[in-house]
């Protein structure tokens, strides 16, 4: 019954975000085959100004949880959709609004593929996100979000480290290479400053984990 309710919930959030993106566009991208190829992705190492530093990107036209659906984050999606219909957390309507502007470091479907596998044992095998605890899973989405627009220039780190501390509360590190150390893992941004009407999406390559 639980993944009929949740089924049918994510059936929803992308009827309403495919009809909040035809009112912007009047040939909208069909998001089922659309990917962060319709946005900006600027690379970590090309776009430098003259200072020697990447200025931080323009406003973008979508919210966050619009790229996020449209970008082929489909794992983070049903995250986000998930916690919401188990806890009322209301994430998907915070990432939806203009009203404030977040900073998202966003796994990729094969990073939570590969999170599933490593938790998955002979007794208990989890092969989607919906096999974990609801407030387990709202610690990890949280551990991804910091407040405010941070562009690269503001994360990666010209030398030693730059602590980001999340909406969970709890810290991490970024490195001169990009590379993030969390409490429990690490991940490589690989895409940066994806940038949304709400804030900016940095790409990720792994779940970090703020638990060891």
């Amino acid at each position: 019954m639980k993944k009929i309710i949740l089924n049918s919930v994510l059936l929803l959030f992308s009827v309403v975000l495919f009809t909040a993106c035809e009112k912007d566009d009047p040939s909208p991208t069909d998001p089922n085959s659309s990917d962060l190829a319709i946005y900006e992705v600027m690379d970590l190492y090309t776009g430098i100004n003259d200072n020697g530093k990447k200025p931080a990107p323009k406003k973008g036209d979508d919210p966050i949880a619009v790229i996020a659906q449209q970008g082929g984050f489909d794992e983070l999606v049903s995250a986000l959709v998930y916690v919401d219909s188990e806890l009322g957390t209301g994430l998907v309507g915070l990432f939806s609004s203009d009203d404030d502007q977040y900073t998202v470091f966003a796994p990729t479907d094969d990073a939570f593929e590969a999170l599933y596998a490593a938790l998955s044992t002979d007794e208990a095998v989890v092969d989607e996100i919906t096999d974990l605890p609801a407030e387990l899973v709202l610690d990890v989405l949280l551990y991804h979000v910091t407040d405010g627009r941070r562009a690269a220039n503001s994360v990666v780190p010209p030398r030693n480290y730059k602590y980001i501390t999340t909406l969970l509360g709890e810290e991490f590190q970024v490195n001169t290479d990009a590379e993030i150390m969390a409490i429990g893992s690490t991940a490589q941004i690989i895409a940066a400053d994806v940038s949304a009407s709400n804030g900016i999406i940095h790409v990720i390559d792994a779940v970090l984990l703020p638990i060891n």
